[in-house]
C-alpha cells in the first residue's frame, strides 16, 4: 500500500560544519567514523492506511570514514507516545523495508541496532532545531546566517543526495549529548542540517 510523510527534519553529526560526508557520500568524514543523528518529526502522515501524524521518529548511524562503502550501524529511535501499530509501521518505514529514502540507503547498513520507544520533545523557534531525549539527552542546532547577510536568511547547501531532501539549511550544533543503542553521542559545535522533508512511496 501507498504511504506518505512529512514535517521537519534536523540533524547533527561528529563531522566539523558543513559535514562533507552530506556534499558527497564518498568524501570521507573528518573524523575516523561519521556519528550523526538524525531527527525526523513528522507533522503529518499515513502509512499503509494507518495515521502517524505528530510522532517523531530519530535515526542513530555509525559509519566508516567513508559512508559510501557502506557497513553502516543504524538504530531507531521511536516516539513513546506512538501505538504499537504507530511503531510498526513507522520502523518499516524508517527502517527502508517499504521503500522510499530509507530503502535506497538500505543497502548500506549491515549491522542494524534495533529499536527503541523513549519520550522524545522537539520544538523549532527562529532557527533553531531542539530535541529532548528521554530522562537527559538533548540535541540542538541553529542555522547558520553568514556574516554580512542583512535578510537573515541562512546558508544553504543544494543539489545534494540526502534522505531529507536535496536541499538543506546549514547548522552548527548548540547543544549535544545523548546516549542510545551503546553509543555515547556528544557533539556540540559539529555540523548540523535542517529542512522540511516529504516522503511518499
Amino acid at each position: 500500500m501507498a504511504w506518505k510523510i512529512e514535517g521537519q527534519y534536523f540533524e547533527n553529526c561528529s563531522c566539523d560544519v558543513p559535514c562533507p560526508c552530506t556534499v558527497s557520500l564518498d568524501l570521507g568524514a573528518d573524523r575516523d567514523r561519521c556519528n550523526a543523528f538524525l531527527v525526523f518529526e513528522v507533522e503529518s502522515g499515513e502509512v499503509d492506511g494507518v495515521d502517524v501524524s505528530g510522532l517523531t521518529v530519530a535515526a542513530m548511524i555509525d559509519t566508516p570514514k567513508v559512508m559510501s562503502e557502506g557497513n553502516w550501524r543504524l538504530g531507531v529511535l521511536i516516539d513513546d507516545r506512538a501505538s504499537d501499530e504507530q511503531a510498526d509501521k513507522l520502523a518499516a518505514v524508517f527502517g527502508g523495508q517499504l521503500g522510499g529514502p530509507m530503502g535506497a540507503l538500505a543497502p548500506l547498513v549491515s549491522e542494524p541496532l534495533g529499536l527503541e520507544r523513549v519520550p522524545m520533545e522537539v520544538s523549532h523557534e527562529n532557527g533553531t532545531h531542539r530535541i529532548k531525549v528521554g530522562d537527559d539527552g538533548e540535541v540542538e542546532v541553529q542555522e547558520v546566517v553568514s556574516v554580512g547577510r542583512e535578510d537573515g536568511k541562512p546558508a544553504r547547501l543544494v543539489s545534494i543526495f540526502h534522505p531529507a531532501g536535496e536541499d538543506l539549511t546549514i547548522a552548527r550544533a548548540t547543544k549535544s549529548h545523548l546516549s542510545a543503542f551503546g553509543i555515547d553521542f556528544a557533539f556540540e559545535g559539529g555540523s548540523g542540517f535542517a529542512n522540511p522533508f516529504s516522503w511518499a512511496a
